[in-house]
């Protein structure tokens, strides 16, 4: 550690001279004259935060502090920001403008690690600035190739230490960073908030700020229907919770006072936090930047770095298969209520090649099933929580009480209609669903044979536990037969909106797609390979559900915000298709059963079938939900072996008899 230190102080020393120094070419002094000062700020608050000065701040300064490390990247900062490839390119150059724009993106990522005092990565990313300035420095050698083989080698040669630190983290409890701020802090004066290094906006004060207004017994009720649903998720599906020694706790900051009391639940079921710095968020205070750096790897991804990354996973996860191995799953509060973000694409933005999307696509799936070995799905469970946050607006507090009886909803009642509906649906040979108005979905579902009907079912019905909400049944269903148009008008996945979401469906696969997001069909298409197939030429349906979540649709309505619902919410509010993995990815050969006693046996398909003969080709890493909203939807229809048409929905209302409840919410709205 002393030498590393001591690597740290010659790195400062040398950034302070560099930051009045001159020898470059005069269109780069600028930049590295704005990342040496951005540098030597770092250092300053690394001092502060190992001196503890920042605990002596008032909740002002902690502001303006939080402002310089973020503000560069700020909206109204942004287009003169180096950190914007568009302006680093146009001030840069090309070549160097995108390499330099990358280099400066490290180096603010480095400002966790600042408060963290992890001080080997800062001292790695801090040295790699003065290396690839050096170069600069040298005119007359100067070469874009060299910068960029320079980069591939820190890359590839620090790759060890970055993923042994990044698997420590999410797996040792001894890693106590985020969990001694919650458990450690005075929660009712929110300058604690400023302790995580991360960007705190108006969403997170105030999020804190509200629930500092809740008591006690509210807080604790929050929390509970959130831990309860883990600890019946490993009930529900048969798993031992007893063998188990942590969990993964995910959440927005600002929620900490609900975390706090889930701590101590999960302390209750011998499960001790491990919250790792990607497991806790702020509201990101623009999500263009974090588009604009998506695919920065494509400077140095090539098939010799992925096979190295994923030796080192293998190594890393090897060496802490014990704690691994007693990982419970991870427990997760979603948030909802921003405002829908439609990305520019810049085409000085970074891009992988084809071959690098097909090594990346590779590289996730190996990555999921080394994972799997060492944190075992059939021994793991989780569970998803949603709240809304402040950005929803002046009924912000409405809306969150609104959410809170969306999520407390009665599970005994909804059991017994989504019964129904599964009694139903066990009797087709496929389902029909078909959109109306301006939805052009027409599909046929192709379900799987059911032997023994009496004691086997091809639906899961879904409360209250892993997934919260309750309202849904679901399947995985048959590939073979199952085919046609998925629509939907507008959609938001994965913090992304679409616009006239269109997926054509051949034998249970992606054949062809399409959206009106962008001007040109080929920004529309390349838009969702990267973002909803994640690279992969195709994918398949692996999940077929209908939502039965009537209330939270009314209320979405009420409120005006069903393009700002967490797919978490919007899945139970009409039929969805995911894209990608079954639900039972790795789990297939786990018995699981209903509250009837029937097993459920549609826990596969022919693509995750291949598990059995080729792993690599069983499954993707992604599970994509697509939900067409009640109001979008013309019929849904269960048709039998001998041709018998059983219509569950009709006009975007339950029809099928015994789910008449189901429509009493939209009879008291009048919709």
């Amino acid at each position: 550690m002393n030498i590393i230190k001591e690597r740290y102080q010659i790195a400062v020393d040398r950034i302070k001279e560099i930051q009045t120094e001159t020898l470059v070419e005069e269109q780069y002094i600028s930049y590295f004259q704005t990342v040496s000062k951005f540098i030597l700020k770092l250092d300053r608050v690394f001092e502060q935060v190992k001196n503890n000065e920042l605990e002596k701040y008032t909740i002002s300064r902690l502001k303006d502090l939080n402002d310089e490390l973020y503000g560069d990247i700020y909206k109204e900062n942004y287009d003169t920001s180096f950190a914007n490839p568009s302006y680093a390119v146009k001030t840069l150059g090309k070549e160097y403008g995108q390499v330099l724009c990358y280099l400066y993106k490290t180096i603010r990522d480095v400002i966790g690690n600042i408060y963290r005092q992890e001080i080997e990565i800062v001292t790695l990313r801090m040295e790699l600035f003065i290396e690839i300035y050096n170069h600069f420095e040298n005119k007359e050698e100067l070469q874009y190739e060299i910068i960029k083989d320079i980069i591939y080698s820190f890359e590839k040669d620090n790759i060890e230490i970055f993923i042994n630190n990044k698997t420590d983290e999410a797996v040792n409890p001894d890693r106590r960073f985020a969990v001694d701020i919650i458990l450690n802090s005075d929660l009712t004066d929110s300058r604690y908030l400023y302790q995580y290094g991360e960007y705190i906006g108006q969403n997170e004060i105030k999020m804190a700020e509200y629930l500092n207004s809740l008591n006690q017994e509210k807080i604790d009720l929050l929390a509970h229907v959130y831990t309860e649903g883990y600890r019946r998720g490993f009930e529900n599906a048969g798993k031992d919770l007893s063998i188990k020694n942590t969990v993964d706790i995910r959440y927005n900051i600002g929620f900490e006072r609900i975390i706090r009391s889930a701590v101590s639940d999960f302390e209750k079921m011998g499960l001790r936090p491990v919250i790792y710095p990607n497991g806790y968020h702020s509201i990101m205070p623009n999500k263009q930047y974090w588009f604009d750096h998506k695919f920065d790897e494509a400077l140095y991804f090539d098939k010799a770095y992925k096979k190295r990354k994923l030796e080192v996973v293998r190594q890393s996860y090897e060496k802490r298969k014990d704690i691994a191995g007693k990982m419970a799953g991870p427990a997760v509060i979603e948030i909802f209520g921003e405002n829908p973000f439609e990305p520019e694409n810049k085409k000085e933005a970074l891009a992988l090649t084809e071959e690098q999307q097909k090594l990346s696509v590779d590289f996730r799936t190996e990555y999921v099933q080394i994972v799997q070995k060492y944190i075992k799905g059939d021994e793991r469970s989780f569970t998803i929580i949603a709240f809304p946050i402040p950005e929803f607006g002046e009924r912000f507090e409405e809306m969150f009480d609104a959410t809170v009886k969306i999520n407390t909803l009665d599970a005994e009642r909804y059991g017994k209609v989504q019964q129904k509906i599964i009694d139903v649906l066990d009797k087709a040979e496929h389902v029909r669903v078909v959109g109306k108005g301006k939805n052009k979905t027409y599909m046929n579902v192709e379900l799987h044979h059911l032997e023994n009907p009496e004691k086997e079912t091809n639906f899961e019905n879904c409360l209250a536990d892993v997934n919260i909400p309750l309202g849904e049944v679901f399947t995985s269903p048959v590939l073979k037969g199952t085919n046609g148009v998925l629509h939907v008008s507008e959609v938001y996945l994965g913090q992304l909106k679409f616009k006239d979401l269109e997926i054509k469906f051949l034998d249970g696969m992606i054949q062809e797609y399409t959206c009106k997001n962008f001007d040109t069909e080929e920004e529309n298409k390349k838009y969702i390979k990267e973002n909803v197939m994640f690279n992969h030429d195709t994918l398949p349906i692996g999940e077929f559900a209908i939502g039965t979540n009537t209330t939270a649709y009314v209320i979405a309505h009420e409120f005006d915000v069903i393009y700002k619902l967490p797919i978490l919410i919007v899945e139970k509010m009409g039929p969805h298709f995911a894209v990608g993995d079954t639900c039972y990815s790795f789990e297939e050969d786990v018995a699981l059963y209903n509250p009837d006693g029937k097993e459920i046996i549609a826990r596969e398909n022919e693509v995750s079938a291949l598990r059995n003969t080729d792993i690599s080709k069983a499954y993707f890493g992604c599970h994509t939900d697509i939900t067409i909203p009640y109001d979008e939807l013309g019929e849904i229809v269960a048709v039998t072996e001998a041709g018998e048409e059983i219509t569950i929905i009709r006009d975007g209302r339950f029809v099928l008899e015994g789910c008449e409840m189901l429509n009493e919410p939209f009879e008291k709205k009048k919709m």
